[in-house]
């Protein structure tokens, strides 16, 4: 049960990364735009198409984060009243169903990843699979963590609850 420690605090620190990394870079796009057009300089046209692809990635990496914390959706009034028991079992099929969602769309959004290879970015001219990936890397994350999840319950290591930041 180490290890399945270990791969969730690496996945969630490769996540943490990337979204610390296109929160750094959408500053920056951000910024240069107010910079442009304060000064009555042109505005370079790829800031806000590259604005929203960051966006998609900041989602995308940032989903499994959010269930992790419960900040994705976390409708905990119910469980508070149930006994401990029935509460753990309401998070771990809640914890599955994740997971089966995650799971049901991982083919979808490959299928539609694979379509934006024949298609380019309005002005970064980059290949749309690129950007069509963030529903890939979307849907796999939160099968992931969902599934590491449903594992830790099973075995007994976690509990199903979200895992605040101020108690780690």
């Amino acid at each position: 049960m180490k290890n399945l420690a270990y791969l969730q605090g690496g996945v969630a620190a490769v996540s943490r990364f990337v979204v610390g990394l296109a929160f750094f870079v959408l500053i920056a796009v951000v910024t240069l735009q107010i910079v442009t057009r304060t000064f009555g300089l042109p505005s370079p046209v790829w800031t806000e198409e590259l604005s929203r692809y960051l966006l998609l990635y900041l989602t995308a990496f940032g989903i499994g984060l959010s269930l992790m914390t419960g900040e994705l959706v976390n409708v905990d009034l119910v469980q508070e009243i149930m006994p401990p028991r029935a509460a753990w079992w309401m998070r771990l099929v809640a914890a599955l169903c994740t997971a089966g969602l995650g799971l049901v769309m991982i083919w979808p959004a490959w299928k539609f990843t694979r379509i934006g290879a024949f298609q380019q970015s309005p002005s970064l001219r980059w290949p749309m699979d690129i950007i069509h990936a963030s529903v890939l890397v979307l849907s796999v994350l939160l099968f992931l963590f969902a599934l590491l999840r449903v594992i830790g319950m099973i075995a007994g290591t976690d509990d199903g609850r979200p895992h605040l930041a101020e108690e780690e």
